[in-house]
């Protein structure tokens, strides 16, 4: 496989899995979409994964973040998976366990679990501006598995995604000496190539059974490894002594951030052109800087600002540069999710 069709196979990957998904909705919803109501899911979509980023970096103050993640993990995957056991769905069958536990260890334990681990140390807005990069890493990646050339406007991007990263560690030279600052920014970078690789995997082991179920039950024991992880190794508190402003960020990731946004989200990408859907990633870091300022008094600097733009600039071009080359999407079914 050469290095254009390997990216555009990619680019497409995670929209195209999603669009599937939306066939197992466990909401069921029948009704033929509009573009006014999929243009304001996607509103929501773009605000709220955007102050999830808010709410962890408010839960991890008061509480261990792992264990926050596991908590939160375990409830979300429990709604989904109780939904499709009471509908009678039938779980995983021999090897088809292996996909699930390998994207419950990249996805949920090292991207989500880390990430939100990163924030405990770093600014919210940094933590969603470190999320938004990982479409470079799929370039990088890719460079490792093909000797064909990557387009012209791939290459400018990528440099540009890279210098808005450096404008913005510019701003940040002197944190560099605090050791937590250090180790913030490598949880999140670790993050980061951990969801590349999980985009990849995923690609390549497409489920062949619910994928709605299968995102509970990586959910599910993703949660449980993290909770007992925290408890055995000390770095977790008891649960009666978890205080209310961690309950409640953990109730705002669960509902608005693993539900209701995720759902909104295949809405719109189903009644959407999926190049217009996928936005949001754009929108994210923005809305998590904005309240960031506004919930934290997080500092926006002209480094931020001019560096997070260029990062975006250069994710965009990136994302551009192959989805150019890639037969345009079909269009989206007429039925809502």
């Amino acid at each position: 496989m050469n290095f254009f069709d390997f990216h555009k196979t990619i680019v497409q990957s995670s929209a195209d899995s999603l669009k599937k998904l939306a066939v197992f909705n466990p909401l069921t919803i029948h009704k033929k979409g509009t573009r006014v109501k999929a243009l304001f899911a996607l509103a929501l979509v773009c605000v709220l994964w955007g102050t999830t980023w808010i709410a962890s970096k408010e839960g991890v103050r008061h509480m261990p973040a792992l264990q926050l993640a596991g908590i939160r993990q375990l409830l979300a995957g429990i709604i989904y998976v109780t939904f499709f056991i009471i509908k009678g769905a039938s779980l995983p069958k021999g090897k088809e366990w292996i996909p699930v536990l390998i994207l419950s260890f990249l996805n949920f334990i090292m991207s989500n679990g880390l990430s939100t681990w990163g924030v405990k140390y770093i600014s919210a807005g940094l933590g969603s501006i470190m999320g938004a990069i990982f479409p470079l890493w799929l370039v990088v990646i890719g460079l490792f598995v093909s000797k064909e050339k990557i387009p012209v406007k791939a290459i400018v991007g990528l440099l540009l995604g890279f210098a808005g990263v450096c404008i913005i560690f510019y701003d940040h030279l002197h944190d560099f000496l605090n050791a937590d600052f250090r180790f913030g920014i490598i949880l999140s970078l670790i993050a980061t190539w951990t969801w590349a690789f999980a985009t990849l995997y995923t690609k390549k082991q497409a489920a062949s059974f619910n994928p709605y179920f299968s995102l509970g039950l990586q959910m599910v024991i993703a949660g449980f490894s993290l909770f007992v992880f925290t408890n055995i190794t000390g770095n977790a508190v008891p649960v009666a002594a978890i205080p209310w402003q961690s309950w409640a960020a953990i109730a705002y990731l669960i509902i608005f951030g693993s539900l209701i946004a995720f759902i909104c989200y295949l809405y719109a990408l189903q009644n959407l052109p999926t190049e217009q859907a996928s936005i949001y990633a754009y929108i994210n870091p923005i809305v998590a800087v904005l309240c960031g300022w506004l919930i934290f008094s997080e500092k926006i600097t002209i480094y931020i600002t001019v560096g997070g733009l260029v990062t975006l600039l250069g994710v965009y071009l990136v994302n551009k540069a192959f989805k150019a080359g890639v037969p345009p999407p079909e269009q989206p079914e007429t039925e809502g999710i």
